[in-house]
């Protein structure tokens, strides 16, 4: 492989929803800037908008407010969430919407020009091509994009994160990628856990089967602060197609059960959560399987419905046609997908300040790789973005011209020789056969779907003893070419990612999220357990040490010791 050392002031790591509006912010904060973004994919068509949105999830309709918003998602999350985080999302959702649909994003709109609604907190889009959108913005912008580029490990040097070694697989190059400051905007895991789909199929799944856990791994083994892993993501999603069942229940879907049944009825706090969980305990308990019954609606709303799926997931529409299924006797089924790990839906990710930085000096984080702030989805990455990019430039012009001139050539030799070792084994396992073996281990051990996804301490504790020795096996590993090593690389990623997840779950010694987080042993929430459950890995004995953060108010915050959040939030336009 060529090593290539490459000089940037700002590196984005990821050009998804939060990396590519990064990107965008720090160009317009400084013309000037020299900005790179690295992809793992290809940015017109990477991260959770791959396949286009039919909506966006999260914006403030009349009536709502950032204070709402931030009460909404508290009480969807049962209480523990960052309030400083949230709400400073809270008040940027509709400026950031605003911008994406100068860009060229079609927002749906009535007689009137207002937004379409289709809750208080969404609205109607047409986006299939919105990741071509942002695309074409990033490179307006004059930002530098290396596409098929994946990142391998944080370049560290005297505690501060300047960059990243990374690997081009198209150009088969040894990236040494300098910045003065980087955010990670990488996405969440996928693939921890046996997906719904086996075989050939084993790809088709709710959340990208690309995003394997990179960005977590790497602050993971670079000792950042972690926080919130144990709050799962489980998507209530149509069998077979993975399809999402929002789209349904904002049409007028009923969740029934095999005996049609309305069985949401039964439970009087109604969660995100709490959707995946009745559902799960209706299949345990013998009244499955359970269905979204369109039976009742009009002609005219099944064939918007069908008409919004095509845009966003058209597996299901040809599915019913394939079946010559008649939407006047639609009903389709229901289930859980396998547990993911992504901060956009849940919590999971970087510990970060109110400015977006990490535990580690340099490195920032956005997006569903940054914690502590659930269904901020498109939007709230967006606004992430732009606050991690402000923070970031304005870190940059505080050090010295000559910072990048550092010397990281052992750093170097090292990464490079960690590379070359696995490609050069020709005895060991491949990625896939051991990729297997964790996915069974988690599923089994660590509440996957056929366990209804219920948790206890005995089967946790096998789970990590297993865990070890299949990391002691992964050393071994082998790779006959570059493509083969970046499965190599994932797999690593999806290890160290599993082996915190553990320590966390074993941790919480409640049920705070049920479906998400349910604890056979530990059944019931306790209000002393409305804290954080953070950890860090020691980079030198590996050994995950488990840290506890108290639950703040609003009130409770400042963003820094010399000046209040709303001056923070002035500076950064929000």
């Amino acid at each position: 492989m060529e090593k290539k050392i490459i000089k940037t002031d700002l590196l984005v790591i990821g050009g998804g929803a939060a990396g590519s509006y990064a990107a965008v912010t720090a160009r317009r904060e400084d013309p000037e800037l020299n900005v790179t973004v690295i992809e793992k994919a290809h940015i017109e068509r990477s991260g959770c908008l791959a396949a286009g949105i039919n909506a966006i999830n999260a914006y403030l309709n009349p009536g709502e407010t950032p204070e709402s918003y931030l009460h909404y998602v508290k009480n969807d999350s049962y209480g523990l969430v960052r309030d400083d985080l949230v709400y400073s999302i809270g008040r940027g959702l509709n400026k950031v919407t605003r911008e994406v649909e100068d860009w060229g994003l079609k927002i749906l709109k009535d007689e009137d020009g207002n937004y379409l609604k289709r809750s208080s907190r969404s609205i109607k889009i047409e986006g299939e091509n919105f990741k071509e959108i942002l695309a074409d913005e990033v490179e307006r912008s004059g930002v530098r994009v290396l596409n098929k580029t994946a990142a391998l490990n944080y370049i560290k040097k005297d505690g501060r994160v300047c960059g990243v070694f990374a690997l081009n697989l198209r150009e088969d190059k040894f990236y040494v990628i300098k910045a003065k400051a980087v955010i990670c905007a990488t996405g969440g895991a996928a693939g921890i856990y046996e997906p719904n789909n086996s075989g050939q199929a084993r790809h088709k799944m709710w959340y990208p089967p690309f995003n394997t856990g990179a960005g977590y791994a790497m602050g993971i083994r670079a000792g950042a602060e972690m926080t919130t892993f144990e709050m799962r993501f489980v998507a209530l999603r149509v069998k077979d197609v993975i399809a999402p069942t929002g789209s349904f229940a904002f049409a007028g879907g009923r969740q029934v059960n095999q005996q049609g049944e309305e069985y949401l009825k039964k439970y009087s706090r109604i969660t995100t959560a709490m959707r995946l969980y009745a559902t799960v305990r209706e299949n345990k308990e013998g009244r499955g399987p359970c269905y979204l019954d369109l039976g009742h609606l009009e002609a005219e709303k099944k064939e918007n419905l069908a008409e919004s799926l095509l845009g966003m997931c058209p597996g299901v529409v040809l599915k019913w046609e394939d079946n010559q299924q008649e939407l006047s006797e639609l009903k389709v089924e229901i289930e859980g997908t396998e547990p993911y790990i992504v901060g956009g839906h849940c919590q999971s990710g970087y510990w970060i300040g109110l400015d977006r930085s990490t535990t580690l000096p340099g490195l920032f984080a956005a997006g569903d790789v940054a914690g502590g702030a659930p269904k901020k989805y498109v939007t709230g990455a967006f606004v992430e973005g732009e606050i991690a990019a402000k923070s970031a430039v304005k870190e940059i012009k505080e050090l010295p011209k000559n910072f990048l001139d550092l010397n990281i050539s052992e750093l170097i030799t090292n990464e490079y020789q960690r590379v070359k070792s696995v490609m050069d084994n020709s005895e060991g396992p491949g990625a896939f056969e051991l990729e297997e073996n964790l996915q069974q281990i988690m599923e089994n051990y660590a509440g996957g779907r056929s366990q209804y996804y219920e948790l206890e301490a005995s089967k946790l504790k096998q789970a990590r003893s297993k865990l070890k020795k299949l990391k002691a096996k992964s050393k071994k590993l082998k790779a006959d070419s570059l493509r083969d090593f970046l499965a190599v690389q994932e797999l690593l990623e999806r290890i160290d990612v599993a082996e915190v997840l553990i320590e966390h779950l074993l941790y919480r010694e409640e049920t705070r999220w049920p479906g998400y987080q349910s604890r056979l042993d530990f059944p019931q929430r306790k209000k002393e357990w409305r804290k954080f459950v953070n950890s860090r890995r020691s980079p030198v004995t590996g050994e995950i040490e488990i840290i506890e953060r108290e639950y703040k108010s609003l009130e409770e915050y400042s963003s820094f010791a010399d000046r209040s959040q709303e001056d923070f939030y002035l500076e950064y336009n929000l």
